[in-house]
């Protein structure tokens, strides 16, 4: 038997499919093609063009495994995106995205209605722009003619279930990042839906990411190719999912991924609340457990840009070797990774990029070697809130594109001042998704033993003394940047 693990990502969709040992037999990648920013801050895509991709996807693998081999078919998605559907299931108006920066607005209107902390015992997290209920808010004051036609809600990942199944329907894990969910009870806060009058019948009902949701329809199956009546299970959020892809499934356990986004991710076995909102809490992918996660916004974004801009065409890895050259601390060259606003700590969308301390004897490669390690400081932010809230951490599993590089991989061990692992394969929350798949699909009993058997440790990073040393100077100066440029921003 093997498992189906589906990623609708920001720019691509991708399939993974595993078999019982957690080795991968297929994988297959799908540009999205649709992406929009109306204004300065927004940004929008077409939930049908998602499902062009995982169609894709699908029918590619599909190439190499048989579709009556595959036992169930699980999700991993961009969270907190909007999918405004209308009576006959047909997408309303482009779904607006985690990234979206134009809900400032309605966030201070939650926020005043509520209050901070009620808000964040009622959902525990604080209303940020990025997330699912301020979008609703949103359409409801500037597009009145599109709300009266909403009769469904989705996030990403749930709206290519819906096409899948029929069933209207998300997980734990996904859903605590909407604004509108109990993280603490597992379920829709009925006291944020009456209190901005919002019916509950809009909103799909809500799973353990390990339980099935329902089953390939025969309409599915002729448009893909897939089995009709195959499993399909919740799933989670690619946060969540990303996760158990990487193991970090037990109390105590901590990754940082840097992709587009920077996360830092830590397991605990009751709801952690942070009362100053500057860290996430949400349902983790297993039954009664949760997590904390810390937020970059432009973290792999950072170096993109940078690369894009003054790179000159050099490779990423050209770039890395340059910056191999530099001392550690980039000679007092400090990078703050603010290009698309902050989530942790500050909860900033206004908040601004700069380079910072440049002198005339500083070079590119010190331009380089300071986006990296700045980025590496706007995690470790996260990492000391997490020490506050009483996270034990004793390693940190690294993934993402931070992880393929020699180079940032040391950095972060110097950042962080903690061993760091890598695992064998980082193949991110499509693997994750193809888990949850598996313990759905009755390959393993829990998602911890499925981590236990599919996942290895293969190199451990220890930080160095002396660049720790240093690293630790500049971001003690890095901490002073933000609330010193505040008021430029």
């Amino acid at each position: 038997m093997k498992f189906l693990g589906i990623d609708i990502g920001t720019s691509g969709s991708r399939a993974i499919v595993i078999d019982e040992k957690g080795k991968i037999v297929a994988s297959a990648n799908a540009a999205h093609e649709d992406f929009a920013s109306p204004q300065i801050g927004w940004a929008e895509q077409n939930p049908d063009d998602w499902w062009r991709a995982c169609s894709e996807v699908i029918a590619e693998v599909l190439q190499t495994v048989k579709a009556e081999e595959i036992g169930a078919i699980s999700f991993s998605g961009q969270m907190h995106g909007s999918v405004f559907l209308d009576e006959s299931d047909k997408v309303i108006r482009p779904a607006l995205l985690w990234c979206d920066q134009r809900t400032e607005k309605q966030c201070l209107e939650i926020t005043e209605k509520i209050g901070k902390e009620k808000l964040i015992q009622l959902v525990c997290n604080p209303a940020i722009t990025g997330f699912t209920f301020p979008k609703l808010l949103w359409l409801r004051e500037n597009e009145p003619n599109n709300w009266a036609k909403v009769r469904t809600v989705l996030l990403p990942k749930d709206y290519i279930r819906l096409k899948l199944s029929g069933d209207k329907a998300s997980d734990v894990a996904d859903s605590s990042g909407t604004l509108l969910f109990d993280v603490q009870n597992r379920k829709w806060s009925g006291e944020m839906l009456s209190n901005f009058g919002i019916d509950e019948k809009i909103l799909p009902k809500v799973y353990e990411s390990i339980e099935i949701t329902g089953v390939v329809s025969e309409a599915a199956a002729n448009e893909t190719g897939l089995k009709a009546g195959t499993s399909i299970v919740a799933g989670a959020g690619d946060n969540a999912a990303g996760a158990i892809g990487m193991g970090i499934v037990e109390n105590g356990k901590v990754s940082a991924t840097i992709g587009t986004s920077g996360v830092i991710f830590a397991v605990s076995d009751a709801p952690r609340l942070d009362l100053q909102g500057r860290i996430h809490t949400l349902c983790h992918a297993i039954p009664n457990r949760w997590h904390n996660t810390g937020v970059t916004l432009s973290a792999g974004l950072s170096f993109k840009w940078f690369r894009e801009n003054f790179g000159n065409g050099k490779s990423y890895n050209e770039l890395v070797g340059e910056a191999e050259k530099v001392p550690s601390g980039s000679d007092g060259a400090i990078w703050l990774p603010y290009l698309m606003g902050e989530r942790t700590p500050h909860l900033d969308a206004n908040a601004r990029a700069a380079f910072v301390g440049i002198t005339a004897s500083h070079t590119k490669a010190h331009f380089t070697r300071a986006v990296l390690e700045g980025v590496a400081f706007s995690l470790k932010d996260s990492l000391e809130i997490f020490k506050v809230s009483g996270v034990e951490i004793s390693s940190i599993r690294l993934g993402g594109g931070g992880a393929k590089s020699a180079l940032w991989r040391q950095i972060q061990a110097d950042v962080y001042g903690k061993q760091c692992e890598i695992i064998e394969a980082d193949e991110g929350a499509a693997f994750g998704a193809a888990l949850l798949a598996g313990v759905g699909g009755g390959a393993w009993k829990t998602v911890d033993e499925a981590c236990e058997k599919t996942i290895k440790v293969i190199e451990t990073i220890e930080p160095n003394p002396e660049s720790s040393e240093k690293l630790n100077q500049n971001y003690e100066t890095y901490k002073l940047l933000y609330p010193a440029l505040e008021k430029t921003m």
